[in-house]
């Protein structure tokens, strides 16, 4: 498989925080995000993927190219949407595509317009006036005009209503139905990454826990509603966390199908991305 993003032995240390020796290798054509609590490291491996941060690596590609030697290349493949955008708040539409149709040589103002409208964007109406939801889809109608091949969204769902947010999901969806292009999608609404995600990667505390496919991680592990003599009962090196309520533990196990075999009654549910990362981050063993 063809990798989008290779990583190898990725680390930026500060006076409090260390993002230790990631290693990471992102499927080309796939979406994936990328989870972990506040300071986990998410936003630092993003600015360190994007040259805002120095960081130390022993390799990391972009499409097959160095970032070392090849980093003004890569960056004309790149399109980034952080929460909010950056342009001035008196730029219109109009301007902003007159403005980006020089700087980008690869742009193509058809497409763009063709977003614009589908968005219902009005092309002379100044930036400050638009609401969050406006913004972030003129956001991803910029991304799409310039052939960008790498998506990175870091929050860029966050604040919005619900029904704008599974638009732009879907509107995610059908960017990467061309198999050149990945998104890394970094988001604390987890519920989103359970629509669209082909992929999980966790980072907790500077560390990349686990990078797995979606399907294989909902395979792989249950939450299960127990009580103190069952939960005894289980192998300690099958759970991964657990929470303990008035009347029974809530437990995030691996293993989920060999634990179903053993205890056939049980009702063993797979789990949501949320779950996986609150019982990783409690643990409780």
């Amino acid at each position: 498989m063809e990798n989008a993003i290779e990583i190898k032995n990725l680390s930026k240390s500060y006076e409090d925080f260390c993002l230790n020796n990631i290693i990471l290798n992102i499927p080309k054509g796939s979406i994936v995000g990328l989870i972990g609590e506040n300071g986990a490291g998410k936003s630092t491996l993003i600015s360190s993927l994007l040259g805002i941060i120095k960081s130390s690596y022993e390799e990391l590609k972009i499409f097959g190219m160095d970032f070392k030697t090849d980093e003004i290349q890569i960056k004309k493949d790149i399109a980034v949407i952080f929460d909010t955008t950056h342009y001035d708040d008196e730029f219109t539409p109009k301007f902003i595509g007159q403005i980006l149709s020089k700087v980008y040589s690869n742009w193509d103002q058809a497409t763009y317009l063709k977003y614009i409208h589908q968005f219902n964007l009005p092309m002379k109406k100044k930036i400050k006036k638009f609401s969050r939801g406006m913004k972030m889809k003129l956001e991803f109608a910029i991304a799409f005009s310039h052939d960008a091949k790498l998506l990175i969204l870091d929050e860029a769902t966050s604040g919005l209503d619900p029904i704008i947010r599974d638009e732009i999901l879907s509107i995610i969806r059908e960017y990467t139905e061309d198999e050149n292009h990945t998104v890394l999608m970094s988001s604390h609404i987890t519920s989103d990454l359970d629509k669209i995600s082909d992929y999980i990667a966790y980072i907790h505390e500077g560390e990349l826990l686990f990078m797995k496919p979606y399907d294989e991680l909902r395979e792989e592990y249950g939450v299960l509603h127990v009580g103190k003599e069952l939960l005894d009962s289980l192998n300690r090196e099958d759970i991964i966390g657990y929470t303990k309520g008035a009347y029974s533990y809530t437990i995030l196990v691996k293993n989920r199908l060999a634990i179903q075999s053993v205890f056939k009654d049980l009702e063993i549910m797979r789990p949501t991305v949320e779950e996986i990362m609150l019982f990783y981050a409690k643990g409780g063993c």
